[in-house]
This record gives C-alpha cells, sequence and structure tokens, in this order.
C-alpha cells in the first residue's frame, strides 16, 4: 500500500509503479525541472559478481535523453571497483562504457568542498572532477546496505560522490582520511550516518540545488550493490520515486517498506530487520535536522494522470 502523506507546502515525490526505461523518462519530466549543461548521472556501477544494479539498458533512455556523463568514485574496501585499473574493467563488464561516456571523478584525484554541519566533518573530500559537472542526477538503487542500513539517494550523495580517501572520512565521522586506516578507526553508528547526512548536504549545496533525486526500488537485497556475493531480494519490487528533496525522497521509500503487508514470496521482514539493527532510518532524521530537506511529503502518482 502506498504511504502517502497529505497537505500543504511539503515536499513532492513523484510515484510510478512500473520500472522501465520510459517510466524513468515520465518520472523526469514529472518533476519539471530541465537539466541544462554538463550533466552527471550518479548511480553505483556495481560491485563484480553482483547483479542487482541498475543496468544499463533500463537507464539508458534517461542518460540520453540528458546527454548525462554516468560517474563513479573508487570504493574504499577491497574488491575490484578500488583501483582505477580494476573499477574500469567492471565498467566495461558490466556494460556501461559502450551506452555512455564514463567519468571516475576521483582519476586526477580529490577536490575539498564545505559542509555546512560541521558536528563531525570539516569539509568533504569528493572526486576533483565534480566541478566539471553543472546539474546532477541521482540515480539510486534502493536496497539494504551493511553499513547504512539501507542505500537510497542519500548514501549516493554522500558515499557515492565521495573519493576513496573521502569515503574514508565520512565512514569514520571525520577521524582518518585514508583507506588504509579506515576499518580501525570505525565510529559510533549515529556519528557515521550524521556524517553521510552532512556529506549529502554538502554536494547539494555545490550544486546549488541542481540535484535530481530518484529512487528504483528494484531487486531490494538485504545487500548493497558494493557486494559481489548480495543475498536474493525476498521483497518484490515497488516502482520509481522521484523528489528535488532527497530526504524526502528516502522517507517516503522507507514508508513504502516499513508499511507494505508481507505474504509469501514478498516479504519485508529482512529489510526491515537489516535497516533497524544500523539504525538506519536516523539518516533522515539527521538530514532533516540539519536543513537538507523535509521528512513531510505528498505522493504524486504519475500512473493515474
Amino acid at each position: 500500500m502506498m504511504a502517502t502523506v497529505t497537505g500543504l507546502g511539503q515536499s513532492k515525490v513523484y510515484f510510478t509503479k512500473e520500472i522501465s526505461p520510459e517510466a524513468l523518462v515520465r518520472i523526469y519530466n514529472a518533476m519539471d525541472r530541465k537539466v541544462e549543461g554538463r550533466v552527471a548521472v550518479k548511480i553505483s556501477t556495481g560491485e563484480a559478481g553482483g547483479h542487482n544494479y541498475l543496468k544499463p539498458t533500463l537507464i539508458r533512455s534517461l542518460v540520453d535523453n540528458v546527454n548525462g556523463t554516468i560517474v563513479e568514485c573508487n570504493t574504499a574496501y577491497n574488491g575490484k571497483r578500488n583501483t582505477f585499473e580494476a573499477h574500469w574493467q567492471t565498467i566495461h563488464d558490466h556494460g556501461f562504457d559502450s551506452l555512455f561516456a564514463v567519468d571516475l571523478m576521483d582519476e586526477q584525484g580529490d577536490l575539498r568542498i564545505p559542509v555546512k554541519d560541521k558536528k563531525h566533518l570539516k569539509y568533504n573530500i569528493v572526486g576533483s572532477h565534480l566541478g566539471y559537472y553543472d546539474w546532477m542526477i541521482n540515480l539510486a538503487h534502493f536496497k539494504g546496505h551493511a553499513m547504512g542500513g539501507f542505500g537510497g539517494v542519500l548514501k549516493n550523495a554522500s558515499i557515492g560522490v565521495a573519493s576513496a580517501n573521502g569515503k574514508a572520512y565520512i565512514h569514520t565521522a571525520g577521524k582518518v582520511q585514508s583507506t588504509r586506516e579506515l576499518w580501525q578507526n570505525l565510529p559510533a553508528q549515529d556519528h557515521f550516518l550524521e556524517s553521510m547526512a552532512s556529506a549529502a548536504q554538502s554536494v547539494h549545496e555545490w550544486f546549488g540545488g541542481r540535484v535530481l533525486y530518484i529512487n528504483v526500488m528494484n531487486n531490494m537485497s538485504v545487500d548493497c550493490d558494493c557486494d559481489s556475493h548480495p543475498a536474493d531480494p525476498k521483497l518484490k519490487d515497488m516502482g520509481i520515486l522521484a523528489s528535488t528533496d532527497p530526504v524526502a525522497l528516502d522517507k517516503a521509500c522507507l514508508d513504502l517498506v516499513f508499511s507494505h503487508k508481507a505474504k509469501p514470496g514478498d516479504d519485508n521482514k529482512p529489510l526491515i530487520e537489516r535497516i533497524n539493527r544500523q539504525h538506519g532510518t536516523y539518516i533522515v532524521d539527521y538530514a532533516e535536522q540539519i536543513g537538507l530537506g523535509s521528512k513531510n511529503y505528498t505522493i504524486i502518482n504519475i500512473d493515474k494522470r
């Protein structure tokens, strides 16, 4: 059942039950914010061995429509995307570079951008190529995550846009900036979530609000696309949601998951357990507190237009 919040002056979250290339273009058009200039489309290209990431064939029409460039940064953990050589090979194996221009934004180094919320971070460390772009479409695959509880647009804007060293900085709540020191310096969980919210806000502010946010709710494993062997999804696909407000968007997706009526073959309990284990919902609470967006939203179902 669609969780709907009604009222005036609330953030608009657009929804379609259809998950297709055409639906992605329709929901982009429904937001009525034409992107122009150099457009970064931030996705996860998916860890080698994984299979739940957003496929190039699904996103192609949208990326072509905005003449976008797929952007990514290296990971902070050992795998097939933690070096540029390995990451480019994974991008190629997953079919992205055959259809799109692709940019590993930290390939020429880092860029420090300001943060408004300095509770943990003094700045955000992103790929230096972020400065090339006029607009960003934050195109996230909504699913579980081992450390954050869930991954949506807030995680995609923070950990996703951060360089490898920036990922270490966020993961350790500002303690270290080296991937070699990351795992020995993990902070309290809420401090990590607060750091992600702060970093997401910095990217939003960097673009002056010229960011559109889209969550695709398909293949919702409890594991992230950064997992090379993710658990099979237990929850059926729900649709695509989009907004100019990342807090409202992630909150709407969480509400869909938590309010879903489980039945055989369509079980939300594993994902809810993963989110609750990591206190994952706190990121939207804190992001609202620091002024990134609002948890109050109204759903606009574009399927009924």
